[in-house]
């Protein structure tokens, strides 16, 4: 692949920001990789790893003739390291992140943006349970969807720039309104980990099942539930107050729709809770024809190098 920008600044040196090292470096994207993490073992981390060609005891000195900086942080943190690093991103920048999140990431960090800098937030819609900078992989983001959501009147040039960089990681890029992201993301992602939360807290609050039952019977339903609940309680504890209302409004759907189970099983009626896991199972059938996942055990996502 052809180089696309020729200094990339990551702030935040997690799971994410480690795989974009990782994989702009296997496939020659980047000229120098800066790296800032707040915290020195993670900074010392990066370095020993070798991840990043540079790390920074600050973010302020990491965007330093960067032409491309990612902000790689909880979205509860984007507001104060935006308000830090904006007198220090150079004319002509593309400034992105990585949340989950995307109309509170602009109200957070839109009025700190030089306009001179090309704001352009964005999301991957790939991890795993794990994070910090051991976690990092190159091939995390292959195909897998990688969402821009560009503002009104963003360069069109600087967009498709971004997108080359992230098609160069392998991923499939799309575009979308940031309101519009946040429902979607809502249903696909924030809700389902929310009640993934809630299913392992229950069991830990049956004290009629033991805490070596659960454990030694979770090659269950139960197994999918606790590989989500492990994912990085700060990052998803900003998710659920930064998308409040679309959260909200999901959660509420999912409410009724578990009511109405609830009746079909107290009633004993067997022909609608088979027409309706009838229908559920066709969109598990959808998501692997479309490769988003694979027909597998283990969850079919085997960790690639």
């Amino acid at each position: 692949m052809a180089r696309v920008y020729e200094r990339v600044a990551l702030i935040g040196l997690g799971l994410i920001a480690g795989s974009m090292a990782h994989a702009m470096k296997r496939h020659g994207l980047a000229g120098h990789v800066a790296g800032h993490a707040r915290s020195a073992e993670t900074r010392e981390a990066a370095r020993q790893i070798g991840f990043v060609d540079s790390v920074h005891a600050t973010a302020a000195e990491a965007v330093q003739g960067a032409d491309l900086v990612v902000l790689a942080v909880p979205v509860g943190a984007m507001s104060a390291v935006a308000a830090e690093i904006a007198p220090h991103l150079q004319p002509g920048t593309t400034l992105t992140d990585v949340g989950s999140v995307k109309q509170a990431v602009i109200d957070a960090v839109g009025p700190h943006v030089p306009e001179s800098v090309h704001f352009i937030p964005s999301h991957p819609l790939a991890g795993t349970e794990h994070s910090g900078p051991y976690s990092g992989f190159a091939s995390l983001f292959e195909n897998r969807w990688w969402l821009l959501t560009p503002p009104e009147g963003a360069d069109e040039a600087a967009v498709q720039r971004l997108r080359s960089l992230y098609e160069g990681m392998g991923a499939n890029v799309d575009t979308m309104e940031a309101g519009h992201h946040d429902m979607v993301l809502a249903v696909v992602s924030h809700t389902p980990h929310l009640i993934a939360y809630t299913m392992v807290g229950v069991a830990d609050h049956l004290r009629r099942v033991s805490q070596s039952e659960v454990i030694k019977y979770s090659a269950t339903g139960f197994r999918d539930f606790t590989r989500i609940a492990a994912s990085d309680p700060t990052m998803w504890r900003d998710v659920f107050l930064t998308n409040k209302e679309a959260t909200l409004d999901v959660l509420g759907r999912f409410t009724e729709e578990l009511f109405v189970l609830q009746r079909a099983i107290r009633m004993g009626d067997g022909d609608h809770l088979f027409d309706y896991f009838t229908r559920t199972r066709a969109i598990r059938r959808g998501i692997i024809e479309a490769g988003q996942d694979i027909d597998a055990p283990d969850f079919g996502r085997g960790r690639k190098g």
